[in-house]
This record gives structure tokens, C-alpha cells and sequence, in this order.
């Protein structure tokens, strides 16, 4: 076997490998994060591949069919993302922005699969930011059980799985995995050779010993996981957790999930002691203000897994006074906010070139939904021409290029939580089949159905016609 060490040089966003350094990485167009590696080059021969014993070859039909053990904690908002509970011998990957809540949602979150699982007993919560006294004074805020902890201020990987190996508890955090370094790689601790390798590592303990380990990991500017990309593959479960921005509630969600759906959320309130779940979610982000109409203001509702939520879209038009015309979002693709601005000046004559337009998504959701297509249509419009939509009327639809309305999915489920909230009307595009129009009009009796087939119709709905 011969063996050669060579120089590369190794991107540190991306993974990408040069054999030269140069000041921007070709692949992913970072500037300044190449930085020189040294890797084995190993061949192996033909006769010496022979000798190597081959892998046992398992037949699948013969395997036993097992079944699938979930932890619950009783927590429904975050057991729904997991899939319906905990994986024994998963890797989760939780991210999130500073401050919003890691840390204290996986110390509420072990500490209940402890108190409701009696084949759980403690929990070894490994820290390389915080000492042994910080994470005591928040278990005793959350008002978690003390005993069913163990701590390590350790950031030495072959450290932690010996203690790990030794201690065996039924669940192992790592807060966070930018700061645990492995003595057997080069590179400081943050690198994006140490992270793989520490992922790596934490994901054959878990395999191997049935542990359950949660990985704490930090975002970049961008909103994404730091580290490679590779990391979020390594692992079994990736979760977000994202805020309002102001502190109130959290929406949970799974971007990765090996066990059960990515498209479920949790909604979770931050209080005092902790986070509280939001039994009703609709209320919530529209945060009692449900009743009010004016120019600009449309509701609609959004399906996000398999829930519901009635949310409350408000738009300022307003008429530019230096420059080029502004387009701010929050909560909404500023890009679909261009095609659709586009598609109401060119099919209503609705010069809205010379106009600032203003989107928000009350409460703070996010979401990229096109049924909210015609909803956010109709804001803009409203504003534009200072006229309010009146009533308890919801939107739904999504607006084609052509300026037609065409019907959007899990629309019961949606129409069923607009009459749970009080709403009396729905705007919606007009059936293709005539059998689902009757079924609606049969199973939504409380419910004023007003069909439209183009933004024209649905325009009109605003008061008189517009002048061409």
C-alpha cells in the first residue's frame, strides 16, 4: 500500500476541494474560506482488495418485521414533529438564531420523556458555553427534576463518548456541536472537518448504543445550519425553531425528518417558565384583531403539514416619493410579491410602478402558501384604491399569470377552521367540477361561498368598477 500525503485546500462553507489556493471559492463564491488540509492518499491494489473479507449480505424479506417505539413527552406541539414521538437511537439536529429558545426547549423536552417513559432515567447534558451553575439556575426556572440530570463541561469528543459509553443515559445533549473538537482531526473546534467528524462520532454512539443524542448547532447570517451541508445529512432529524422576532410565540419545524412527515410545525409560546403550547394557533397569530377591517386588510388561511391557520394579511401602498418604487415583505416571498404586483398592473391597469408597496403577515408567520395568492392581491389592491374588503370574508387562491383564480389544495380543511373562527364569507376561485361546488355548498351551510374566476370578478367585490 503505497501512501502519499497532499496538500488541498478546503472550502469551509461549501466542503468544495482545490488543489490551489485562491482568495474565493469557485463552488459556492465565498470569499476567504479556503484554508489548507492535509489528506492521505491511498492506494490500494487489486490483490490486496481480494483479501479483504467481504460484508455479510442480509436478505430483507427474511427480516422480522419490528415495531417502531416512540418516547412522548405530552408535549403534542413538538411530539407532532418528531414524527409522534422520539426515535430511540435518533440524532436531532436543532438549530435556531440566538436567544430564541434552544437550549430551554430540549431541557422541557427531556426532562417530560423522563417523567412519562419509566424505561428513561437520566439525561447527560454535555456544555462547552456554559458552566455546570448556568445550567442549574434554568433547570430550576423550568422547574425540571434536578436528579434526572447529569453535566459535563466538556468540548473533547473522545471524552464525551468515553463518559457517554461508561454513564449510558437515555438521552445525551450537546450544546452545541460548533464547540466539541476531536483530538484526531487537525483543524480548531468550528471547522468544517471537525464537524463532520464530531457528527459522525455522535451519530455511530447512538446507532450503536440506542442513545438518543440531541445536537444544539448555531445559523449562519443567512438563516442556514453552520457547518457543511453534509452535517444535515449525517443526521436523522433536523428541526428549526423560529420567533416572531419579539420574543412571543415559536413556530417548531422539521426540514428533515427520516421517521415521520417535514411538513408539520408546532406552535409554542415563550412565558417565564418556559415554552406553553398554543392550543389554538389562529388565535394566536391574529392576535385579537380578527374583527377589525380597514383599506389594505384581508384575511386568508394557510395549511402547514396537515394544520390549518387563519392569519391576517395587511398591505401599504403608498405612492413613491424618491427614487425607485420600494417592495418590503415580512413573512412573504418579496419575490412572488413581484410577480403578483406585475400581474395587477398588467391585467387591472393599476399602475402600481410610481407605488411603495408594504406586505406584512400579522403575528409574524412565515409561510409561501399560493393560496394566499388572491388574499394578497386583494390587500394590495385595497389599500391602493383606499377601499376595505367589510365583513367577516376570508381569501383564498392562487392568481396564474393570466390574472385567473385557480383552486387550491386542502381546501375543506381550510374552510372548516374559517367557520371554526366566526368568518360568515369565503372569496375563492370557482370550482373546475361542478360536484365539488355542490359538496361545499352541502357540508359549509353556515358559510357564504363567493365564487370568482379572475382577479376582475374578485376585484369588483370591492366596491365599484374600476376606471380604464
Amino acid at each position: 500500500m503505497a501512501e502519499k500525503i497532499k496538500i488541498i485546500y478546503e472550502c469551509q462553507n461549501c466542503g468544495a476541494q482545490f488543489p490551489k489556493w485562491s482568495g474565493r471559492c469557485l463552488e459556492c463564491g465565498q470569499w476567504g474560506t479556503l484554508k489548507e488540509e492535509m489528506k492521505d492518499d491511498k492506494k490500494i491494489s487489486d490483490s490486496i482488495i481480494k483479501k479483504i473479507s467481504s460484508s455479510e449480505i442480509v436478505n430483507l424479506a427474511e427480516i422480522e418485521e419490528s415495531k417502531t417505539i416512540r418516547l412522548e413527552s405530552k408535549i403534542s406541539e413538538i411530539d407532532r414533529v418528531l414524527g409522534g414521538g422520539l426515535i430511540p437511537g435518533s440524532v436531532v439536529l436543532l438549530s435556531g438564531e440566538p436567544g430564541v429558545g434552544k437550549s430551554t426547549i430540549l431541557a422541557q423536552l427531556s426532562d417530560n420523556l423522563i417523567k412519562n417513559n419509566n424505561q428513561l432515567s437520566e439525561v447527560l447534558y454535555v456544555s462547552g458555553e456554559e458552566s455546570a451553575a448556568q445550567v442549574k439556575l434554568r433547570l430550576e426556572r423550568l422547574k425540571c427534576n434536578l436528579n434526572n440530570f447529569k453535566f459535563i463541561g466538556e468540548t473533547n469528543l473522545e471524552k464525551i463518548i468515553s463518559s457517554a459509553i461508561q454513564m449510558k443515559p437515555a438521552m445525551l445533549i450537546v450544546d452545541s456541536i460548533q464547540t466539541i473538537y476531536s483530538a484526531l482531526v487537525l483543524g480548531e473546534a468550528g471547522g468544517i472537518s471537525q464537524i463532520r467528524t464530531v457528527a459522525v462520532k455522535f451519530m455511530e454512539l447512538a446507532k450503536r448504543y440506542n442513545i438518543p443524542v440531541f445536537l444544539i448547532g448555531h445559523i449562519t447570517k443567512d438563516g442556514q445550519v453552520a457547518g457543511p451541508k453534509s452535517l444535515e445529512h449525517i443526521v436523522d432529524v433536523v428541526l428549526y425553531l423560529e420567533n416572531d422576532g419579539r420574543g412571543g410565540h415559536c413556530v417548531l419545524r422539521s426540514v428533515k425528518n427520516r421517521f415521520g412527515s417535514v411538513n408539520e410545525i408546532g406552535v409554542l409560546e415563550m412565558t417565564g417558565r418556559g415554552f406553553v403550547e398554543v392550543k389554538n394557533p389562529s388565535s394566536s397569530f391574529l392576535e385579537g384583531n380578527w374583527s377589525l377591517s380597514f383599506p389594505g386588510s384581508v384575511f386568508s388561511c394557510v395549511v402547514e403539514g396537515h394544520r390549518p391557520f387563519l392569519i391576517n394579511i395587511q398591505a401599504l401602498v403608498s405612492h413613491t416619493v424618491f427614487g425607485y418604487p420600494q417592495r418590503k415583505t415580512s413573512g412573504f416571498d418579496l419575490n412572488r410579491l413581484q410577480v403578483l404586483a406585475a400581474v395587477i398592473s398588467k391585467k387591472q391597469k393599476l399602475n402600481l410602478t410610481s407605488q411603495d408597496i408594504i406586505l406584512n403577515i400579522v403575528g409574524g408567520f412565515k409561510t409561501n402558501d399560493p393560496a394566499l395568492d388572491l388574499a394578497v392581491s386583494m390587500a394590495i389592491i385595497s389599500s391602493f384604491l383606499n377601499r376595505e374588503l367589510g365583513g367577516k370574508k376570508a381569501v383564498l387562491g392562487e392568481l396564474g399569470l393570466g390574472g385567473e383564480i385557480r383552486p387550491v389544495a386542502y381546501l375543506d380543511m381550510r374552510i372548516k377552521e374559517i367557520e371554526k373562527m366566526g368568518f360568515d364569507a369565503v372569496i375563492l376561485g370557482e370550482p373546475v367540477n361542478l360536484s365539488d361546488k355542490k359538496r361545499l355548498l352541502e357540508n359549509f351551510k353556515k358559510i357564504k361561498f363567493i365564487f370568482v374566476k379572475n382577479l376582475s370578478e374578485a376585484i369588483k367585490i370591492l366596491g365599484d368598477k374600476i376606471k380604464k
